[in-house]
């Protein structure tokens, strides 16, 4: 994917020009302090925007001339890996990590995270959506503050629609898009039928796996935490999965996260992609977008049931107990995912560009509806998806596309393996899901369940 500034590791990246940032007196006053400045270490995903919160380095600065930010921006599962290492082991390389909600409350559990219950009146804690703010909270005391928040959704190509005569229905059925990405399939002409994640990983394949696998009636364990991945609904949702990215997928399906497919989509290289409602805003901006004029969007499809069918998911900035420099680090979140924060994406990037799903003041924002016809349709997305209650039987976790204990991140990388596996053609679906339910089965047992 080409993103719009340079990616890096903690030098050397690029920052946007200063004119339209900071003005001559914050430069003065940016080489005035450097030498006094306290460096913070930012660990952060290689998502749009962490990177134009990257580019917008200089703005910060220029207002907290004592606070100088070093940035680590690495692909989703390597800062996954990274993070989880050095927080567990105390390792202190970090003073911000980029977390979502399944480790919020867990690491906050462990005492692994500063807990952020004293934030300044003029933050508005409350403005944050109620099922985010909860996400991020353990004993009702915030762990971390919120970047962007998000749900998942379906984006079509009308004109591809359109040209086959193909119409929308209000909520599609997994049925229906199997049938038209048959039909708008055309590979001569270097357009997939479809898009879905395949690159393996909890969060990456997982999260519209399980969300799949919820719709067909499915749930990763029973109210006695046995595991059900052999099940017959996951054996329905897998094997319907792989055959749609078989038949109609782009090919290399198997690698594909969000990243891959959301330049393939923006490109114009899928008919279909169902993923992140924060991919709306680069697929709506025409600098960012070739099919922004061409562009529908849809519920997240289901099958059996809608329950589990959209996820809920906030990237998030935490401050790891093991950092030593907590004042300014709480003083870079608190920045950048304030209200202000979200007016400055909007004047200097555009406002399809301001980070999606944490603030209800966002959805206020005149600027923000007008500019983002997709605003009202996440917010209600978020807004509905119900970690409690995400699967047709009772289940007893919490999480929609994630299973909030600590043993998931194992268990959910494991099992997304085993299913890339079964996408790339080197193992059936039912020897993958058997594999799959015998690893789980060992992990949960050593981790002693039930509990």
């Amino acid at each position: 994917m080409n993103h719009p500034y340079p990616l890096s590791g903690v030098a050397g990246f690029a920052r946007k020009p200063l004119a339209r940032l900071i003005s001559v007196a914050g430069v003065a006053a940016l080489g005035a302090s450097a030498a006094q400045a306290e460096t913070i270490t930012v660990a952060t995903v290689n998502n749009n925007d962490m990177v134009i919160m990257q580019g917008l380095t200089d703005a910060f600065e220029a207002a907290h001339p004592d606070i100088t930010l070093d940035w680590v921006v690495l692909e989703e599962n390597v800062l996954r890996q990274r993070m989880t290492t050095d927080i567990a082991t105390q390792g202190g390389q970090f003073d911000v990590m980029t977390i979502g909600s399944y480790e919020a409350p867990i690491w906050a559990e462990r005492g692994w995270l500063e807990p952020l219950g004293d934030l300044p009146a003029d933050y508005r804690v409350d403005d944050l959506l109620k099922p985010v703010r909860d996400g991020l909270s353990h004993d009702g005391t915030l762990y971390a503050l919120p970047f962007y928040a998000e749900s998942s959704m379906m984006y079509y190509r009308t004109d591809l629609f359109e040209q086959a005569g193909i119409a929308m229905t209000e909520q599609p059925t997994w049925d229906e898009v199997g049938s038209w990405a048959e039909t708008l399939n055309d590979p001569d002409n270097d357009v997939a039928g479809i898009c879905l994640r395949g690159k393996p990983g909890w969060g990456e394949n997982m999260a519209f796996v399980s969300t799949l696998v919820n719709s067909f009636g499915g749930r990763w364990f029973d109210m006695q935490w046995n595991p059900e991945i052999d099940s017959p609904a996951w054996k329905d949702a897998i094997g319907f999965y792989v055959d749609l990215l078989d038949n109609y997928g782009p090919p290399g399906a198997s690698s594909n996260g969000f990243n891959e497919n959301l330049a393939l989509f923006s490109r114009g290289n899928c008919a279909i992609w169902v993923d992140a409602t924060s991919a709306a805003g680069k697929l709506f901006n025409p600098d960012e977008s070739q099919v922004a004029d061409r562009l529908g969007f849809a519920p997240a499809p289901v099958a059996k049931t809608p329950k589990g069918s959209h996820w809920l998911w906030a990237w998030s900035l935490a401050i790891p107990a093991s950092s030593d420099s907590k004042d300014a680090a709480r003083t870079f979140i608190a920045w950048a995912t304030s209200q202000e924060y979200v007016q400055l994406v909007g004047e200097s990037e555009g406002w399809t560009s301001v980070p999606p799903g944490t603030r209800a003041s966002t959805y206020d924002n005149e600027n923000y509806v007008e500019a983002a016809p997709f605003a009202s349709f996440v917010v209600e997305a978020i807004r509905e998806a119900d970690p409690t209650d995400s699967s047709l039987e009772p289940n007893p976790y919490i999480g929609v596309q994630f299973v909030g204990i600590p043993e998931f991140q194992a268990v959910g990388t494991q099992v997304g393996q085993m299913v890339a596996a079964a996408l790339a053609g080197e193992t059936s679906v039912e020897q993958a899901l058997s594999s799959a339910q015998r690893a789980t089965e060992r992990t949960m047992q050593r981790a002693g369940y039930p509990k």
